[in-house]
């Protein structure tokens, strides 16, 4: 008989989806550290942190929050990518829902306390 069963397929794909979803990860990871430099952030963190303050950086959240909900979708059927889209879901939506409160268009640290 020479080819795989149903369990060996299971093992695999249990093995292989992970390792997988964590290869996409990973260039992700580096993308967004390519955007934190290019809007002139110090560090990813900050940059995720942070509201939008141009027009390109909410253009760049709402590419963030599309990529995650994307990633998300993909884990209905893979569910080790959902754990990869909630980030970008999270801080892209987070930016877009500040930017259309309209904060991040001052910076807050000129600002004196009244």
């Amino acid at each position: 008989m020479g080819g795989f069963g149903i369990p060996e397929l299971f093992l695999i794909a249990i093995i292989a989806v992970p390792v997988l979803a964590v290869l996409a990860a990973v260039p992700f990871l580096f993308l967004l550290r390519r955007r934190a430099r290019r809007f002139g952030y110090t560090s990813t963190v900050a940059y995720l942190r942070a509201a939008p303050r141009s027009d390109a950086e909410k253009r760049d959240a709402a590419d963030l929050a599309f990529k995650g909900l994307a990633w998300c979708v993909l884990g209905i059927v893979f569910a080790p990518c959902v754990l990869i889209g909630i980030v970008p879901l999270f801080y892209g939506g987070r930016k877009l829902v500040f930017a259309s409160m309209g904060l991040g268009l001052v910076d807050d640290g000129n600002h004196s306390r009244a």
